[in-house]
């Protein structure tokens, strides 16, 4: 737990030294995975021309994970996070540290607590064992776990909510703010950040539609991802409060098929933010 607190420690006071200077918009790379089974050089070259150099993976989309990684090499991109499965933060650690040496990582995201009909606070409770054991393997390696936020952690648990419950558990452990799941789970982003300002050390950027009524499921049609900006979210408020805080890694996920042509657009609103 020590060496999880003091890189944290260290992290913090080099990006407040220059936080403009250190926060980087990269792309999760799922967002192109209709891309990659027609042609994966073609589509790390785009993810280049955009002048994107950080992404979030794990998957080598039908290559072996060496020509992955050596392709993205060859156009300067840089994986610094890959998700791992709860299955395998479980009852496979080794394999998960083994990932990370092989992607030369510092970060690893999990995004989906398995659970049958609704959360409840006895999936929470594993989920924070599981977390805890696994980050605690992950830290002393130089590795941060973080658990990616879906939106059906938010049922009511006694006064707070089951997120509540997770977050005031959390040792070993951080946490990947994807801003789209936590609105779609009926909780403001902003106000998350404000009420765990230490807990947030990468996020997802993703708009949702005007109109859209979000649950507590953690699915929504794909389609409802739109240009950055130009959804039901305060991504500018959401990115501001990112550099104040020192939140390095800010991945756009854009899951519909416009990916292609919304990337650009929220890469440019993204750029307008002062």
């Amino acid at each position: 737990m020590k060496s999880i607190k003091y890189y944290l420690f260290f992290v913090c006071i080099v990006s407040n030294s220059n936080i403009m200077k250190s926060q980087e918009f990269g792309l999760q790379l799922y967002s192109l995975r209709n891309q990659f089974k027609i042609n994966i050089e073609n589509s790390i070259k785009t993810i280049s021309d955009w002048g994107i150099k950080v992404v979030e993976g794990g998957d080598s989309y039908g290559m072996t994970d060496s020509e992955f990684i050596k392709l993205l090499n060859k156009y300067e991109i840089e994986i610094v996070s890959i998700g791992a499965s709860f299955e395998d933060l479980r009852d496979n650690i080794d394999k998960v540290l083994a990932e990370t040496k092989k992607y030369n990582v510092k970060y690893v995201m999990c995004a989906w607590i398995p659970h049958e009909g609704v959360f409840s606070i006895k999936d929470a409770k594993s989920a924070v064992n599981v977390f805890n054991n696994a980050g605690k393997v992950l830290s002393d390696n130089g590795v941060i776990l973080t658990y990616h936020i879906h939106g059906y952690e938010f049922y009511k648990y006694q006064s707070k909510t089951l997120f509540d419950f997770i977050v005031e558990n959390s040792e070993n452990f951080f946490f990947q703010m994807d801003v789209y799941w936590v609105k779609h789970g009926g909780e403001d982003p902003l106000d998350l950040l404000n009420r765990y300002p230490n807990k947030f050390v990468m996020m997802h950027l993703k708009d949702m539609k005007k109109g859209v009524v979000g649950d507590k499921s953690g699915h929504q049609d794909v389609e409802t991802n739109v240009v950055l900006g130009q959804g039901q979210i305060d991504i500018e408020g959401v990115v501001k409060k990112g550099k104040e805080l020192g939140i390095r890694y800010m991945f756009i996920e854009d899951e519909s098929s416009r990916v292609l042509k919304q990337i650009p657009l929220s890469l440019d609103f993204l750029k307008s933010i002062k």
